[in-house]
């Protein structure tokens, strides 16, 4: 084979691969999640339920999600965060490993922690001075973390699918084109 012919089949194959891979993307709505909209945590018909209660909570008014869940030490902390923990839920979600009741891990929960202790800053000054408040002592049995009091703050309870089943969030428009949503009659 020509190299001239070899370069053109591997363009086309180039082309292909970058198109889908664009297409594939764009269907998963990646580029919402380059911003601080909290509406691109619906993406996952898994995070309605907490969206909505977030939404009816005091933080709703406040706080984006990304001002609870990601870091904000430095710009480089706060994207590979989001990218890996970003990353793990698609691999939960893909392989079907989602649970009904989403818990944060250990790592989520010291960004979480340390984001509550910087947005309250004025009120948690004294319990962080003392001791009282600090993930890691929580961590060996000292201290408490913030949610141990305010377990409703700004999320529910249960925190299930089910503790909120018919909630009304801001669903993302199908990424299909109009016209294949015509043609195997979807209305929507």
């Amino acid at each position: 084979m020509k190299p001239s012919k070899l370069y053109t089949i591997l363009a086309i194959v180039g082309g292909i691969v970058v198109g889908a891979g664009a297409y594939f993307m764009y269907a998963l709505r990646a580029h919402t999640y380059l911003g601080d909209d909290s509406a691109a945590c619906v993406n996952c018909h898994i995070m309605a339920p907490y969206y909505a209660a977030w939404m009816h909570s005091s933080h709703g008014r406040d706080a984006t999600c990304n001002d609870c869940h990601v870091p904000h030490e430095n710009a480089v902390k706060k994207w590979a965060f989001k990218g890996k923990d970003g990353m793990m839920h698609v691999g939960k979600f893909i392989t079907g490993m989602e649970r009904d009741v989403i818990r944060a891990q250990e790592a989520s929960s010291q960004v979480i922690m340390n984001n509550c202790i910087r947005c309250h800053e004025q009120l948690t000054n004294e319990f962080v001075k003392d001791g009282k408040m600090d993930f890691m002592k929580t961590q060996a049995g000292e201290g408490k973390s913030c949610w141990e009091c305010h377990r409703d703050i700004p999320h529910t309870r249960s925190g299930s699918l089910c503790s909120a089943p018919n909630a009304l969030v801001p669903y993302p428009e199908s990424p299909a084109p109009q016209w294949l949503r015509k043609a195997v009659g979807v209305k929507h």
